[in-house]
C-alpha cells in the first residue's frame, strides 16, 4: 500500500512538472513575438553552459579589456551560475526564466556549441556561432553512423543538426579546410568568418617567458620540472548517462610515474563532457590535479609537450610548434566503430603515434628537440600552413567589430 502511494505521488509530481514545463514553453513562444531585441545586450554560452571557456570567453574578455562591458550588457549562460568571471556580466541559469528572457532580448548570441532546440532567435539578433574546433573526426551530416550515449538514430541526429544550424548567421573558421567541411557537414548557408579562433589569440600574443611564468605561479605549477599536458577526447560509447562520459584511457600512470616523476609533471585535462572523480594522490606531485575551470589555452602555454589522441586540441596546440604525441591505443576500433576521420591520421599528424605504453615511454625517454625536428619538422610546417592559416592573434577584435556593425 505504501509503495502504491509513493507511485501515485510520483505520477502526480510528474504530471505537474510536465504541465508547468509546457506552460513555460508556451509563454516563451508568446514572448518571442512581444519582447524586442536590444543591440546592446550580448548573450554568451560555452560548452552548453558547463564552463567559462573557449572562443566565447576570449571574445568576452576582449570586450572587458576595452571597457565595452560598460556599454554592452553581457549575459553568460551557465548550468551552475556561480562562476568567477571578470567584468560586469550577468549570470543566468541555463533553461531558466532569466536565461530564456535574455535569449529573446539579446541583440547578439555568441555560442560555441549547438543551442537548445526550443530557443527562438529574434529576427534582429545576430547569431555568431564560434564552434569549438577544427575537425579530425567526421561530424554532423557527414556522419554515417552514431553510437552516442546509446543513441544510434543517425537520421534524427542529422535532422536535429539541420534545424539547429539553420539559425546560425555567422560561423567562425580556423582554416579553409574547416570552411569546406562546415558548409557541407552543417548545411551552413550563412557567412563564414575565416578569422581564426579567438581562443587562440592568447597563444599568439602571450607565448613569452613572463606570461608563462605568471600562469604557472597562479596555478601553482612547479617551475623546476618540464610539463606534459595529457588532453584526450571522449569515447561516444563509454558513458554514465546522456552527456556524461567516462575517462577512457589505457595509459599506464604507474609506469609514467616510475620513469619520469623526477623530471616531469603531468597535467591531465578531461574533455568537458567527461565526468570523473579520480584519486591521483599516490602520484604525489607528478600528476597535477586539474581544476575543471582551468583554461586549456593557458595549459597549452605552460606545457613543454602534449599527449592527445583524436582531439581537436592538436590543431590549436600546434600554433606553439611544440612536440605532440598521439597516444592512439584504440586507433582502429575508434576509426572503424565510432568516428571516421577526414584525413589519414597516421600519415598526416606531426608527431609519433604510440599505440602502447612501451612506445609512449620510449619516445618521451629518448626525446630530443633536434631528432623531433628532423623527423617531423617538414610535416609540422605543412600542418601549420594548412590548419593555422588564419590565427593571427586578432580574432576577438574582429568579432567585436562585427558586433558593432549594425
Amino acid at each position: 500500500m505504501a509503495e502504491e502511494k509513493r507511485s501515485f505521488k510520483k505520477l502526480i509530481k510528474d504530471i505537474l512538472y510536465i504541465s508547468a514545463k509546457r506552460s513555460a514553453r508556451a509563454l516563451y513562444y508568446i514572448g518571442s513575438y512581444i519582447i524586442p531585441a536590444n543591440e546592446k545586450i550580448i548573450l554568451f554560452e560555452s560548452s552548453n553552459g558547463r564552463n567559462y571557456t573557449g572562443n566565447p570567453k576570449y571574445i568576452y574578455e576582449e570586450i572587458v579589456s576595452q571597457g565595452l562591458d560598460k556599454e554592452y550588457k553581457c549575459v553568460w549562460s551557465f548550468m551552475h551560475p556561480d562562476k568567477k568571471i571578470p567584468g560586469n556580466a550577468i549570470q543566468a541559469k541555463r533553461s531558466f526564466f532569466k536565461f530564456l528572457y535574455y535569449t529573446l532580448r539579446s541583440g547578439t548570441w555568441i555560442f560555441d556549441s549547438r543551442h537548445l532546440y526550443y530557443l527562438k532567435k529574434n529576427k534582429k539578433t545576430k547569431y555568431i556561432q564560434t564552434w569549438h574546433g577544427t575537425p579530425l573526426k567526421k561530424l554532423a551530416l557527414d556522419m554515417d553512423y552514431i553510437d552516442m550515449s546509446g543513441n544510434q538514430d543517425i537520421e534524427a541526429y542529422h535532422e536535429e543538426f539541420r534545424k539547429n544550424t539553420s539559425a546560425w548567421q555567422y560561423l567562425i573558421s580556423q582554416n579553409e579546410y574547416s570552411s569546406n567541411i562546415f558548409r557541407r557537414a552543417f548545411d551552413f548557408k550563412g557567412e563564414m568568418l575565416e578569422i581564426g579562433y579567438p581562443r587562440n589569440d592568447i597563444l599568439v600574443n602571450k607565448d613569452n617567458e613572463k606570461d608563462i611564468d605568471e600562469i604557472k605561479t597562479r596555478l601553482n605549477i612547479p617551475k623546476d620540472k618540464k610539463i606534459i599536458l595529457y588532453a584526450p577526447t571522449w569515447r561516444d560509447n563509454q558513458f554514465y548517462t546522456k552527456g556524461q562520459y567516462k575517462f577512457a584511457t589505457e595509459m599506464d600512470f604507474d609506469r609514467l610515474y616510475e620513469e619520469f616523476s623526477d623530471d616531469y609533471a603531468l597535467i591531465i585535462k578531461f574533455h568537458y563532457l567527461v565526468k570523473e572523480n579520480m584519486d591521483w594522490s599516490k602520484y604525489n606531485d607528478f600528476i597535477i590535479e586539474c581544476d575543471a575551470d582551468w583554461d586549456i589555452q593557458e595549459l597549452y602555454l605552460i606545457s613543454d609537450m602534449m599527449i592527445t589522441d583524436y582531439s581537436s586540441v592538436m590543431f590549436d596546440y600546434s600554433i606553439l610548434k611544440r612536440p605532440m604525441i598521439f597516444f592512439a591505443y584504440d586507433l582502429d576500433d575508434y576509426k572503424n566503430n565510432l568516428r571516421d576521420f577526414y584525413f589519414d591520421m597516421v600519415e598526416d599528424v606531426p608527431g609519433p603515434i604510440c599505440q602502447t605504453n612501451e612506445e609512449l615511454v620510449d619516445f618521451i625517454k629518448n626525446y630530443s628537440e633536434n631528432a623531433y625536428k628532423n623527423t617531423f619538422g617538414e610535416k609540422y610546417e605543412k600542418w601549420n600552413d594548412k590548419f593555422n592559416q588564419f590565427d593571427d592573434g586578432k580574432a576577438s577584435q574582429k568579432i567585436i567589430n562585427l558586433i558593432k556593425e549594425r
